[in-house]
């Protein structure tokens, strides 16, 4: 028989010291009092993860990754064990383990690990005795036995792989905004949440710098279809629903606008206009283990061309590096790199249906006197790359040319003010 099964994750912010996590552990009382068995992944408490950092970079500058997934995996452990003790507390049974108890197996890609398979059973079994299960997110071993981690914001992807192998009804991330915004809401203070989400938006949103949710997380979700609810962990307001699209979902032709700084552009000029010449550069990279975003090549002029890519900023010096190496090879010019830049995108799944979008967008920016330097588009999402320094002003014009603020919101006004204080609580 399916048991009345919720998974639930809260983030470092919502764990973020032993007041935080009392709160925690009485929302998860009063769900299991509610019939629903639950089964808890929590990330390390607020900065911990940044201090452990600090201190392997105090000891060594360029660290081991094997042990630096064993130091990492450290703080979710705390956060594990502390919610552990608070629920016992509450009188209501639950059971703390690692990544390791939990029979979460990975590749050996350590610091960047993939899952592989979860065995549930002791999860099943702690269940069945009626205990909550509560894990340490962001980790599990490999073939090896060693500890891996899974890359930032791994705890979602933790979360919603449990969910999926323990045959879930769903899984909720909590965290310390009230759920998906049409907008960041630090930069758009018109930025309205959105009810409901389907998982080809969030995953292009996640992919285009809306840091609420791992962007692994979401593929991981829509590959199994495991409904996702991001919820706030300071208040009951119900949240932003990511579910499977389907045809009674309303489409509104933009959902959200979304900005990511995190982004370098490398231009190799003077590249010869040949056949299999972008092969190399980019098999290159490849080699290099390095993600390519966008890519643009100009008009050939006397048989050479300029090529540009964007990637992280963290990349950039690594890239540089290996473009530099290979322009003697292929006979190109210099290799130079901008990092000022900013990529602005709309999402929405109505933008199939609906022409001029695109013209839209471009004018908007246009009347901004903003300069596109890059485009790139897919069904669902148009994104340009702009000078850093018009981030703010394209992204509220944007949200005011699509009149993402108009749209209807369940929210009432109490729970609006209890949005803005929760913000401000939570130093967002």
């Amino acid at each position: 028989m399916k048991r009345n099964l919720v998974v639930q994750k809260f983030g470092g912010t919502s764990v973020k010291d032993a007041e935080r996590i009392k709160a925690v552990a009485q929302r998860i009382a009063k769900t299991r009092e509610s019939g629903k068995d639950v089964v808890v992944v929590v990330s390390a408490m607020a900065g911990e993860t940044n201090r452990l950092l600090d201190l392997a970079r105090q000891i060594s500058e360029n660290p081991n990754r094997r042990e630096i997934d064993l130091l990492l995996s450290s703080g979710e452990r705390v956060s594990c064990a502390l919610l552990a003790l608070a629920l016992h507390e509450l009188g209501c049974p639950a059971v703390a383990l690692t990544g390791r108890q939990m029979g979460l197996l990975t590749d050996g890609s350590h610091t960047r690990a993939r899952i592989k398979q979860i065995d549930g059973a002791r999860a099943r079994k702690i269940l069945q005795e009626n205990h909550v299960v509560v894990v340490a997110g962001f980790q599990g071993i490999n073939e090896q036995g060693d500890v891996t981690t899974l890359g930032r914001g791994g705890s979602d992807t933790s979360a919603v792989a449990l969910a999926v192998a323990l045959d879930a009804d769903l899984c909720e991330i909590y965290t310390d905004v009230s759920g998906v915004f049409t907008a960041d809401p630090r930069l758009v203070p018109d930025a309205r949440k959105l009810n409901q989400v389907s998982f080809e938006e969030m995953l292009e949103m996640a992919s285009l710098g809306c840091k609420v949710l791992q962007i692994r997380s979401v593929e991981f979700a829509r590959n199994f279809n495991m409904p996702l609810v991001v919820r706030s962990s300071y208040n009951d307001n119900p949240g932003t629903l990511i579910v499977k699209e389907n045809e009674n979902m309303e489409q509104p032709v933009v959902s959200a606008v979304t900005s990511d700084t995190d982004q370098s552009k490398i231009t190799v000029s003077g590249v010869p206009d040949q056949p299999g010449i972008a092969a190399k550069i980019f098999s290159a990279l490849a080699t290099g283990n390095l993600s390519v975003d966008m890519i643009i090549q100009n008009v050939s002029e006397q048989k050479h061309t300029d090529i540009s890519f964007t990637l992280p900023k963290s990349c950039v010096t690594e890239a540089r590096a290996i473009m530099e190496e290979l322009v003697p090879e292929i006979h190109a010019g210099k290799v130079s790199c901008a990092a000022d830049i900013s990529k602005i995108s709309i999402v929405g799944a109505g933008m199939r249906s609906h022409p001029g979008v695109a013209a839209k967008m471009f004018e908007t920016l246009s009347a901004e006197k903003i300069n596109i330097m890059m485009i790139s588009t897919s069904e669902i999402r148009i994104s340009c790359i702009i000078e850093e320094q018009h981030t703010q002003r394209a992204l509220e014009s944007l949200h005011k040319a699509f009149r993402l603020e108009l749209a209807e919101s369940t929210e009432t006004e109490t729970n609006k003010a209890e949005t803005a204080r929760e913000r401000k609580a939570a130093g967002s």
